[in-house]
């Protein structure tokens, strides 16, 4: 088992965890699954700026997690918006917990302090899982996406990744600390995370 950066070659089995979340349920709010092609630009373009990482337990996968951008302006740089899908075969291993532990220390590196999840009400797994990891709710767009015949919410969860420093270094770029010890450290550790978990 591992944890391992994406590279666009994992396109259709990231596509095939995520389908699920698509097609049955409101979790996302897209209306028709991505394919392997429109998955395989969002993991480019993702890892060109931050982390998207993928859990794999043998040769299958079973769960990925990711960084985007917050907002484009300039002074949000320092903070970022993560996601983290896990297959439907394999939720309670502590994959999810694995993979964000392992992107939250990658995002450490880079220099990014604040991190941010939106989640579709209610979902108490999802809120659980954040919940336990320190984030804490901030706010709720309410009836915000119309998905599944009904109007839904979507909260808000903040996390502090690290010290708000009073003047901080512009962050860093996700290939300027790819090949660090530490960043291979942080992927060891989250498949630890998981390991106990099992």
């Amino acid at each position: 088992m591992q944890i391992r950066v994406a590279t666009v070659a994992d396109a259709t089995a990231v596509a095939a965890v995520y389908r699920p979340y698509v097609e049955a349920s409101v979790i996302s709010f897209e209306a028709d699954p991505p394919d392997e092609v429109e998955m395989a630009r969002r993991i480019g373009k993702t890892i060109e700026a931050h982390p998207w990482l993928v859990y794999e337990d043998g040769e299958r996968m079973l769960g990925y997690a990711y960084a985007t951008e917050h907002s484009p302006r300039a002074a949000y740089r320092w903070a970022a918006n993560v996601s983290v899908y896990v297959h439907q075969d394999a939720h309670r291993r502590g994959v999810g917990r694995g993979l964000y532990g392992a992107l939250f220390n990658l995002l450490r590196l880079q220099g990014i302090v604040n991190v941010y999840a939106g989640i579709t009400l209610p979902n108490p797994k999802s809120v659980g899982l954040h919940e336990a990891l320190g984030f804490r709710p901030v706010g709720v767009y309410e009836r915000v996406g119309f998905k599944l015949g009904a109007w839904r919410d979507v909260g808000w969860w903040q996390l502090a990744l690290q010290p708000r420093p009073s003047v901080p270094d512009a962050p860093r770029r996700w290939p300027d600390v790819s090949d660090r010890d530490e960043s291979r450290q942080a992927l060891a550790a989250g498949v630890a995370a998981i390991s106990t978990r099992r």
